[in-house]
């Protein structure tokens, strides 16, 4: 049973605001402030620090925060259990899915998987992987897959598949199956998928191993979804780079054409992560297990 401080302590951490927790909970600013106090006493550490009228938790805070996090999760976790017992029905689980991760290589197992388990019940959340990370150490969602980058010191992970980043153009672009450089293609517009997006972030950290930026492109943009992207491609508006797994069909009908970028394939792993110490993890693990195998 989660203790109500351990509630204020978290809602401290999501607002960084005294005032605000305690709008949230709807409880006083001192009831919050004794409770922060007695976690510190409990704990013997200063939690959060307060500088330039901005609050912030220590390094003894976030790992405070990373434990009562998973304990908060797996309570509520458990309690869906139980009740789910009780009524005999489904256990619904919270699954969070970046786009292509989602749509392009784990929505095939993930049916494969509930027509195999009808018990299971599954609310799916589709968000960049920043937002999903957000989400996790929230408690929003139990679990996610996702293709950008994090702490992997942080959650507990497995990688689920490794996926190679391509380049998209029309089939009728002068570069249509030619290989290049990245910096052959400056000079051309590039769609990119919007900020906390994981594919944009390996495309910038590959971009940035060259010392090149979206930037060094003559003009790019934004644009928050792959199948617009793939339309405004297809059309002869831009270049793009996605994953191989979100264009092979595309590929094969003959709708988009890729362009080989010289030197080593950029590739990067879509992960299934949690969070670290959850009483469930055995539950989780023979999740990722099964959806490897469909």
């Amino acid at each position: 049973m989660q203790d109500y401080r351990v509630e204020t302590f978290l809602a401290v951490c999501r607002t960084l605001n005294y005032t605000r927790a305690a709008e949230e909970l709807n409880i006083t600013q001192p009831a919050v402030s004794q409770h922060i106090a007695f976690l510190e006493k409990e704990y013997g550490a200063k939690l959060f620090s307060y500088a330039n009228r901005k609050l912030s938790l220590t390094p003894a805070g976030e790992l405070v925060r990373r434990t009562l996090a998973a304990m908060a999760h797996d309570d509520q976790l458990l309690r869906e259990s139980v009740a789910a017992c009780e009524r005999t029905s489904a256990l619904s689980l919270s699954i969070g899915m970046t786009l292509t991760a989602g749509e392009y290589v784990v929505a095939a197992p993930l049916a494969t998987y509930l027509r195999a388990h009808p018990e299971m019940q599954v609310r799916l959340r589709s968000r960049g992987t920043e937002e999903l990370l957000g989400a996790l150490d929230e408690g929003v969602i139990d679990c996610a897959f996702v293709e950008g980058f994090f702490d992997k010191s942080v959650y507990a992970w497995d990688t689920f598949s490794t996926e190679r980043l391509v380049a998209i153009c029309a089939p009728g672009h002068a570069l249509a199956g030619r290989t290049c450089a990245f910096e052959d293609l400056l000079s051309e517009h590039v769609l990119v998928r919007e900020e906390g997006s994981g594919t944009r972030a390996v495309l910038e950290h590959a971009l940035a191993a060259r010392n090149l930026a979206l930037a060094s492109f003559a003009r790019t943009t934004e644009v928050g979804s792959i199948n617009v992207i793939k339309s405004l491609v297809a059309g002869g508006f831009g270049l793009s780079f996605m994953f191989a797994a979100a264009v092979s069909d595309d590929v094969a009908r003959g709708r988009l054409s890729l362009i080989e970028i010289a030197g080593p394939p950029i590739c990067h792993d879509i992960t299934f992560i949690r969070l670290k110490g959850s009483t469930f993890e055995g539950d989780f693990q023979r999740l990722f297990d099964e959806l490897k195998e469909c």
